[in-house]
């Protein structure tokens, strides 16, 4: 039996759903999650987080590639990057972005590379498609799967 440690809010402070989006610009979580985030079991909390993991490193691995895991693992820790080491790297190099894309000169210092369609762009940039692209996927989603449902007599 696997050991999970509890879930936590992805909660960033940014909530749109209280004006009226089906869809959190800030965590991407839908509106009904985040209000019944509270009353979720941990594997109710578990699937969203999963759901919205693959979303997030989906978004990222379109613009960047790890090339040097271990690198971008000794990075993170030495810059003080907050990063769950639980999900899939590819969230972590978002939490780097966050934090630093202004700061960073040479992404490859990070073990990180360029995608084709990434070339010449600043990691600012980047940064905004990433979350862009995170948010349409989740939009996506809940468009194609949770609205109709809401419908249904």
């Amino acid at each position: 039996m696997a050991i999970y440690k509890k879930v936590r809010t992805p909660c960033i402070g940014v909530c749109s759903t209280g004006i009226g989006d089906n869809v959190c610009r800030g965590c991407k979580r839908f509106a009904h999650e985040v209000i019944d985030w509270n009353a979720y079991s941990e594997e109710q909390r578990r699937i969203i987080a999963e759901r919205r993991d693959g979303y997030l490193a989906n978004a990222v691995r379109s613009q960047l590639e790890i090339v040097d895991h271990n690198l971008l693992l000794t990075q993170l820790r030495h810059q003080q990057i907050r990063f769950n080491e639980d999900q899939n790297p590819y969230c972590w190099v978002f939490e780097l972005l966050r934090a630093g894309a202004s700061q960073i000169q040479e992404p490859e210092q990070f073990g990180l590379r360029r995608t084709p369609v990434a070339k010449g762009v600043s990691l600012v940039e980047l940064r905004k498609r990433i979350d862009e692209d995170f948010y349409g996927l989740s939009v996506a989603y809940y468009q194609r799967f949770v609205a109709p449902g809401l419908y249904c007599a």
